[in-house]
C-alpha cells in the first residue's frame, strides 16, 4: 500500500506516518514546502509522481481564531485545498482520506453526535471545513471523511503541556466548564485512521478516545495525574474568555461505526492521557 500524506509531519502526520510504515506500506510524508495544497499543480504533481493508492489530507489552517478573522483564507486552505487533493486523487484513482472536525456541529444538547447528525457549523473554522467535506463528495472519488476533535501529543504545545507549564509557573489557572470535548491522543487516532485504511467500507466516521469531559475537567486530571493535585482551577464560562469564534458547547461523539466497521474502539481518554504524560516526563517520543 502507498500512502501519501498532506500535512505530514505535524501533530497527527508524524504518527500516522510511523504506524503505517510499521504495518508494511511504503509512505510519502509531505508538507510546505514541497506540496502546497492550495495549489492545483503543486498536488496534482505530487500524487501523479507518486502513484499512491491513498492519499490522506491532513493539511488544515485549524487557528479556529485566525480563521474567524479572515474567512477568505480559512475557505482557501480548508475548503478549496480539500476539493484540489479530492479532484488529484479522482483523476489518478487513489482513494482519499480527509480528516474533518467535531467543528461542523453546532453542539446543541447533550447527547453524542454520530455521523448522520445535522450540521450547523458556529464559526468560520467549522464552515471552512465543512466546505472541504463538500468538495470532497462533490470531486466524485472513493473517499472517507474522518471528523476527529480535539487532538494532543508530542510535537506541538496542546492543551496538557499548556496546563502544566503555567502550573510550575506558578500563575493562576482558569478553564472552562461549559464545552464538553472528547480529548484524543495523536497516536490512538492514527491507530484509528490505518483501521479505516486497511479494511473499513467507504464512508464518514467519527474517531476519538473513548468517554468525553469539560475542558476543567481535563485540566484537572492532567494535574492530578502528574502530581499536582494541589493546584487551584477557578472555573470559568466560555463566555469568560471573550474568544473571537464560538466553540460548540458539546463535542460529545459516538464513535460505533468506527468499532463496527474496524473492531477498533480507542481506549478511555484518561488511560490515553496518562500514556502521554508518562512519555512527557520521560521525554520518549509517541509509541
Amino acid at each position: 500500500m502507498r500512502t501519501l500524506l498532506t500535512g505530514g509531519r505535524g501533530l497527527l502526520g508524524t504518527p500516522l506516518a510511523a504506524r503505517l510504515r510499521a504495518s508494511g506500506a511504503d509512505v510519502l510524508a509531505t508538507d510546505l514546502p514541497e506540496v502546497d495544497v492550495t495549489d492545483g499543480e503543486s498536488v496534482s504533481r505530487a500524487i501523479a509522481s507518486y502513484g499512491p493508492d491513498h492519499v490522506v489530507h491532513l493539511a488544515a489552517w485549524t487557528d479556529v481564531d485566525g480563521c474567524e478573522g479572515d474567512p477568505a483564507r480559512a475557505e482557501c486552505v480548508n475548503a478549496a485545498a480539500a476539493g484540489l487533493v479530492a479532484e488529484a486523487c479522482a483523476a489518478a484513482g487513489a482513494r482519499l482520506l480527509y480528516v474533518s472536525t467535531d467543528y461542523v456541529f453546532d453542539g446543541a444538547g447533550d447527547q453524542p453526535h454520530d455521523e448522520d447528525d445535522a450540521v450547523a457549523p458556529l464559526s468560520v473554522y467549522g464552515a471552512s471545513k465543512l466546505g472541504g467535506e463538500r468538495r470532497v463528495a462533490a470531486a466524485g472519488g472513493e473517499h472517507w471523511i474522518v471528523r476527529c476533535q480535539s487532538i494532543y501529543g508530542r510535537g506541538k504545545k496542546s492543551f496538557a503541556d499548556a496546563i502544566l507549564a503555567r502550573a510550575a509557573a506558578g500563575e493562576p489557572l482558569r478553564v472552562v466548564t461549559d464545552q464538553v470535548v472528547c480529548p484524543t491522543y495523536a497516536p490512538d487516532l492514527a491507530d484509528a485512521l490505518v483501521a479505516i485504511l486497511r479494511r473499513a467500507p467507504l464512508g464518514v466516521y467519527h474517531a476519538a478516545n473513548s468517554g468525553w469531559c469539560s475542558w476543567f475537567e481535563f485540566a484537572r486530571a492532567v494535574l492530578d495525574e502528574s502530581g499536582r493535585r494541589d493546584v487551584v482551577i477557578a472555573a470559568i464560562t466560555a463566555a469568560d474568555l471573550r474568544r473571537p469564534a464560538p466553540r460548540p458547547a458539546n463535542s460529545r461523539f459516538t464513535c460505533d461505526r468506527l468499532a463496527e466497521a474496524t473492531g477498533l474502539r480507542l481506549r478511555p481518554w484518561r488511560e490515553a492521557l496518562v500514556a502521554y504524560l508518562g512519555e512527557h516526563v520521560a521525554g520518549g517520543g509517541d509509541t
